[in-house]
């Protein structure tokens, strides 16, 4: 499948996605106990995102970023973390050794996001912004961390691979599907990071320089509208579905990176919020 085809092909629906502004140059979010604030400023595009379920089983990491797949789970509750950790993790990360063939993975935990009332069940709100998780100098300086935390006495490694699993388990249809970009329109020169600071308190100059960086978490990406952007959802995903896709690969040989963004979908009325989980993890490959 090519993109131009698909594109040509395929039905879509106008998504309202939030784009970083021009004029924003220094990104950062501080959080502190009770607080936080980001340094952004955005702006809405419309953009058309398409219908992918007639192409479904073309879609492929390697070449477009992300892919959609069948994925029964053996967990009865998903906002149990509990049952989550222990039953739900070694799932996704037999998953993602088997489809991407990684000597290790690790996960980095799971997050739980609903589109009305959040805080329940330890919830956040949908990730309604285009970005990227993690960046190329934050996936690098996580990888290197979760590599020596988890395997000290490794043998290191060669490749590392930072991805999502994400499963929605409200029922469709989804008030808020996730959209995501062929990673074949992006070009490499897009993208600004976000770096991610925990603090004691909100600073009173936040874009001024950082100098002590040890409090900074990880850096993301943020992106300015491009009109070349392809954009691609699947409607009412069930249960038994996962979408997987790429933060970050440090091997730019295949798709290495992923926009992504929740969108209100304009054709849905009367929906049951969309609950979601996402497990990110690191694959690492000798």
């Amino acid at each position: 499948m090519t993109t131009g085809s698909a594109t040509e092909q395929a039905t879509s629906v106008p998504g309202e996605l939030q784009y970083l502004a021009p004029g924003s140059t220094v990104l950062r979010r501080f959080t502190a106990p009770g607080a936080s604030i980001n340094t952004g400023s955005y702006e809405s595009h419309t953009v058309q995102v398409h219908d992918g379920r007639p192409f479904q089983d073309t879609f492929r990491t390697d070449t477009h970023g992300f892919e959609i797949a069948v994925h029964p789970s053996a967990v009865g509750d998903f906002t149990d973390k509990a049952e989550v950790d222990a039953v739900y993790l070694p799932e996704v990360i037999e998953f993602i050794k088997e489809r991407t063939g990684a000597d290790e993975v690790v996960s980095r935990g799971a997050v739980l996001r609903r589109t009305a009332a959040p805080a329940e069940h330890a919830s956040q709100p949908q990730a309604a912004l285009v970005h990227i998780d993690y960046g190329p100098e934050g996936a690098a300086m996580t990888a290197a961390r979760v590599y020596a935390e988890q395997f000290p006495d490794g043998p290191g490694y060669s490749r590392a691979l930072a991805t999502s699993f994400w499963r929605v388990f409200s029922p469709p249809p989804q008030d808020w599907p996730l959209a995501l970009c062929d990673f074949r329109s992006l070009r490499d020169d897009e993208g600004l990071p976000n770096q991610l600071y925990f603090v004691d308190r909100i600073p009173d100059d936040p874009i001024a320089e950082v100098v002590d960086q040890s409090k900074m978490i990880t850096s993301g990406s943020e992106f300015l509208f491009n009109p070349d952007h392809d954009w691609w959802y699947f409607p009412d995903m069930t249960r038994d579905e996962i979408l997987f896709f790429v933060f970050h690969d440090s091997d730019h040989s295949r798709a290495w990176r992923v926009l992504h963004s929740a969108f209100r979908d304009p054709t849905v009325e009367g929906a049951v919020p969309r609950h979601s989980i996402e497990v990110r993890s690191f694959a690492f490959f000798r």
